[in-house]
This record gives structure tokens, sequence and C-alpha cells, in this order.
């Protein structure tokens, strides 16, 4: 067997979830993974000290915790869940707090996060039966009973790590019901507590060498389409794009966000980023240029992306084996031939994400590495393969039993201690005597979902959020010439435009997903556009007003908040 290094990049991302204007989060998913899943994920790498990984996190997504951490300090909670959390009598809500509750306290990975727990299923088989007779029926649900559903919500959504060594929460679990509103504002500083603690945890990693810090362009924009919409075309040739030719001067709103990313990062972990992973994964010749321009060392994409580009480079040779080309860098010829690039082992990468949640821990962690040790047994001799797993470091662990914990456990366990598999990160391999780097005569644009940009741009849906986008951004440029806006103004006005550009809302859009999840991110979506216009002091036009897609009763895979590769 080869020596082989491994690199696992764990990409930790949420949407701006936001109302700028009221300063309200409209959806938890950011807090509730914070004490789920970025918890457990820097208690895994504390616990196994010789484990190397980069860790992706995007700014938008910093952006959030920091000001999660500030309402804690504060006392002044803008979340209205985390509100309800805290409020003394739950007998005295209104009916839209009812309702509020109701909708958000049953969201989540039944069996894994409700079925183990007796005592929260009888909460929802209570709802359920009541529902079934009528809506109406749910007010008789008592303020006790909103406090119960109110604390085993959370609880379910925290982290094993937490569950295995805080009081407070084995407390709660065992006691089961008939929670006060001491047990609840318990729990709550609790939250607050597992916020504020996250960023300095993963800084003094950083700080160590154990973990590499990557970033992405501050809002998590499709940048590639941002730049130029027909790169769509080099996976999808026949691909129907917006009525716009281009996103108006969308490589420089890339450069800007790039820009602020990296800036962002190094106030907040001391240190300049290496490298990005761009958001899906999504690269092109001209993004590739505009990383090296801010001399960024690193990117990296999926592997079809790289089968694409090789069929490009060398359209009258067939592709070999799998194993012969992807576990070792490139650089891309041209401008951006100073930043190497990694492409991530997909089958490898998928069995995490979609697979092992189905398997004992154990099981999936040897399999895993037995995976790896065939990699290093088929490589030539003195080849040093350079193998990238990377994934969604926060939706899958909802579908494995326990959050994960003993995959994850036993993973960095049998890793720590493997003779030959070595983990390091992007930097340090770069950094290494063994980094070369093969040249890739052509890119061909693409993301690590099919390798194309199908999730985000083609479908009559898709292409019309595109151009509502557009509108809006011609009438941001006009205003910001104008002269009408003060500094202020115009700072709040850049920022909103930089979340409607975020690649989420485009992710959402399209039939094949729920449509409670299409309505909201729709909403949100439309929401952020219409604020930008009054930011600009300029009249919402009637289609930002109108939905744009309402989803058909999909059940995608791990809830459609992760797409295969392939």
């Amino acid at each position: 067997m080869q020596p082989l290094q491994l690199v696992l990049l764990w990409h930790m991302h949420q949407p701006d979830y936001r109302n700028y204007e009221t300063g309200e989060f409209m959806l938890p998913w950011v807090y509730l993974h914070a004490i789920k899943d970025y918890t457990d994920m820097v208690y895994h790498l504390e616990s196994h000290p010789s484990m190397k990984a980069v860790v992706n996190f995007v700014p938008v997504l910093l952006d959030q915790l920091e000001d999660y951490a500030a309402q804690f300090a504060s006392g002044q909670l803008r979340d209205p869940l985390l509100r309800l959390l805290g409020t003394p009598d739950l007998e005295q809500i209104s009916i839209g707090d009812r309702v509020r509750i109701f909708d958000s306290c049953f969201r989540s990975n039944h069996t894994t996060m409700m079925q183990p727990y007796p005592a929260y299923k009888r909460l929802h088989d209570m709802h359920e039966r009541l529902r079934e007779r009528s809506e109406a029926e749910l007010v008789y649900l008592s303020g006790q009973y909103l406090s119960d559903l109110l604390v085993w919500y959370h609880l379910a959504w925290t982290g094993e790590s937490v569950r295995r060594n805080n009081e407070t929460v084995v407390r709660l679990m065992t006691q089961g019901a008939r929670f006060s509103h001491a047990d609840r504002t318990q729990l709550l500083n609790l939250i607050g507590e597992l916020i504020q603690g996250l960023i300095p945890r993963y800084r003094k990693l950083a700080e160590s060498g154990q973990i590499e810090l990557s970033t992405t362009p501050h809002y998590h924009p499709l940048a590639p389409l941002l730049i130029d919409f027909s790169s769509a075309r080099d996976s999808m040739p026949g691909v129907n794009l917006p009525t716009e030719a281009a996103y108006p001067g969308g490589k420089s709103r890339v450069a800007s966000q790039l820009a602020s990313a990296i800036a962002t990062h190094s106030r907040r972990f001391g240190a300049r980023p290496c490298g990005v992973w761009p958001a899906e994964g999504a690269v092109s010749a001209p993004f590739l240029e505009i990383l090296a321009e801010q001399d960024c060392q690193w990117s990296a994409s999926g592997e079809v992306v790289l089968a694409n580009s090789l069929r490009e480079s060398y359209p009258a040779e067939p592709l070999p084996e799998r194993g012969r080309y992807l576990y070792r860098a490139y650089r891309v010829a041209g401008k951006s031939n100073n930043v190497i690039c990694f492409f991530r082992d997909e089958r490898l990468s998928d069995m995490i994400g979609f697979e092992y949640s189905k398997w004992f821990g154990r099981d999936a962690a040897e399999h895993l590495v037995h995976s790896l040790e065939d990699i290093g047994h088929n490589a030539l001799p003195r080849e040093s393969p350079v193998v990238s797993v990377i994934l969604d470091g926060e939706n899958a662990w909802e579908y494995y039993p326990y959050n994960g914990y003993y995959f994850l456990n036993d993973l960095y366990e049998i890793l720590e201690n493997h003779p030959v598999i070595r983990t390091t990160t992007y930097r340090d391999y770069i950094a290494s005597a063994e980094a070369e780097a093969t040249v890739l005569p052509v890119l061909a644009a693409g993301s690590w979902v099919y390798g194309t940009f199908s999730t985000w741009i083609g479908d009559k849906e898709k292409n019309q959020a595109w151009d509502l986008l557009c509108a809006a951004k011609h009438s941001y440029d006009l205003v910001m010439q104008s002269g009408r806006l003060t500094e202020d103004e115009k700072a709040k006005a850049e920022r909103q435009l930089a979340s409607c550009e975020s690649s989420d809302w485009f992710w959402w859009l399209g039939d094949y997903n729920p449509p409670h999840v299409v309505e909201s991110f729709d909403k949100l979506f439309r929401a952020n556009l219409a604020n930008l216009y009054c930011l600009l002091k300029l009249p919402v036009p009637v289609s930002v007003r109108e939905p744009i897609s309402q989803g058909v009763g999909g059940t995608p895979e791990s809830g459609g908040a992760m797409r295969r590769a392939s």
C-alpha cells in the first residue's frame, strides 16, 4: 500500500435568515445547527488531537452566530422561537405564537430525533390526534403542553456531546415532562453559552495547527453564474437561461464578496485564510482568476467537474480509470495557475452524506478506512495519493443515530492510529515535499452536484428568480450612481444585495422540493428583494410580491438540504 494523505473538509453553511428591516430571525436553523452540529463537530476534533481536518465556515453563517451571541449577551432575543422558550407564561401567548410553536417544534427527522424519546413522541401523537379532528381543537393544548414541547424540541436538537456531558440536559431529559419556566430558562442559558463558545473553540484548534479554517465568498453566491450565465452550458449545452444575458457587474460582485470574506475571516480568526471552498463547489476559469488576484492558494470542487474538464482538455483520449487522475492536485492553465485545485472523491463523500447513517457506526468507520486503503493499494509505485472527502458538515448528522457520535468517534480514532493513512489539510499538503500539481489545460465550469448548475438555473422558476435579481441589480446600480444615498444607506443596500445573491434561494425553488420549504425560501428571497428596493427608496415591483414557486409535495432525500453528486 502506498502512503496516502487524506483531507477531510467539513463545509458549514446556513443562508441569512435575518430580516434586515426588523432584525428578526425568520427561521431558527442557525442556532439549532449551532447547538447540535457545530458543537459536536468541534468536540470530536478536540477529543482527537492528532486528527487533522479542514473546516470551512461561510462568513454569513459566522455573522449570524455572532448576532446570536450578541443577543444572549444583551438579553434582547430577536429569534421568535428562542423568545418563546424564555417566555414566562405560555398560557397568555398569541394565537400566532401558538401556531409558530406547532409549526416549528416537530421539524426534524422523526426517526432519529423523536422516536428515541417517548415523552417527545407522546407530545407529537397528542398534537396529531387533535389536528385530525380539527385544527381548532389545538387551542385546548395548555401552556404546560407548549412548555414541554419547546423543551423537548430543543433537547432533540442538542448535540450528543452536550447530552453526555452537561448536567442541565441530563436532568431535563431524565425529568421528561412538566418543565417549568426555570427549567426553560436554564436550557435557554445553555444555548447561549454553547453559541458564544463556538468561534473561540474553532479558533483555538486552528491556532494549534490541528485544523485549517477556509472561507467562501461572503454570502455564498454561485460565483460562476454571477460572472457569466452561459457558464452553465459547459456541462448543459442546451440549457434555457434567464432573460438577461448576464448578471449586471457580476465579476465585481464576486470579487467584492470574496474580499469581504477574507477580511472578516482574518478578523475573527487572527489569520488570513489560505484557501476557498466555493459555494456549492462551483468553479469556472474566470472565478479561479478572481481567486488568484486575491492571493488564494487553493480551491476545490467535485469529481465530475474534473472528469468533464479532462474530456474537454483531451477530447481524442478516453477518460482513464478514476484512480489514475482523481487523487492528485491540479493547476489550471492560464492566469489562475498559482491556485492549486483539488477534487473530492464523490463516492466516499456521498457514503458519509447519505449511506453510513444506515450502518452501525463502527462498521461505517471501518468501511471508509478500508475504502481508503484500497485507493492506496491501487496506487502506482512512487505515487502518493491525496484523497479529498468533502461534504456538508451539518445536515447529514440529523439522519445518524446519536447525531453521528459513534461514526465520527470511531473514524477519528482509527485514522489517528493508522500506520499508512495520514490526515492533513490543504495548506499543509501544499507546503509539504510531496506537493505536486498536474496542469489541467481546460476547466469545465460545474459544481459538486451532478457536475452541473442545474440545481440553480435552467428551469422556469429558477430563471424567473434570476430575472428578478437582475432587475433589482439594475435599479441598485442606478441609485448607487445617483448620489441620492448617504454612505450608511449605501452600505445597508450593499449588504442586502449580497444576501439576495446567495445560491440558497435558487437551490430550493423547483417542483421537486417539499411545499412548506419552497414556500418559506421563496418568501424569504422575495422579502430580501423587497427590502432592497425599500433601501434604495424605490417602490417594490408587483412581480416581487407574487410567489415564484409552489413545490408539489416532493420528498427529496435528506429533506432536500443535501444532494448526491450524481
